[in-house]
């Protein structure tokens, strides 16, 4: 059986998996031990469901599947959370000088693995 047989074989109308428990309890735990949180909504792609950024304040972020942006805007309310469409505002720089410093973090661990500095 070849790859498109197999493509041709999935479910009419299946897209991305939708959110469940699973991802709502890890977006409470991780925005309820960290500080300065803000939710940033990203739209439905053909390929993923909407999902929700958290930003810390610090820029550390996490990201999960949520139903629908309505959902995410109920979440980020029963948080009392400020919440933004980043199609609309974008991410925060914070969140991509978070990105560059664990990259230049992850870096130097593997040169001093590799015996380097």
């Amino acid at each position: 059986m070849g790859l498109f047989n197999r493509l041709r074989r999935r479910r009419p109308g299946a897209g991305p998996r939708p959110a469940d428990n699973a991802d709502e309890a890890h977006l409470r735990e991780w925005a309820a031990s960290r500080r300065g949180v803000e939710a940033f909504v990203e739209p439905r792609t053909t390929v993923t469901a909407t999902t929700v950024v958290l930003v810390a304040h610090d820029g550390e972020w996490t990201r999960r599947r949520v139903d629908g942006p309505d959902a995410a805007r109920k979440f980020a309310k029963k948080l009392r959370m400020p919440i933004y469409d980043v199609a609309l505002v974008g991410y925060p720089k914070r969140m991509r000088d978070y990105d560059a410093k664990q990259k230049i973090l992850r870096e130097r661990d593997r040169r001093r693995q590799l015996g380097g500095d």
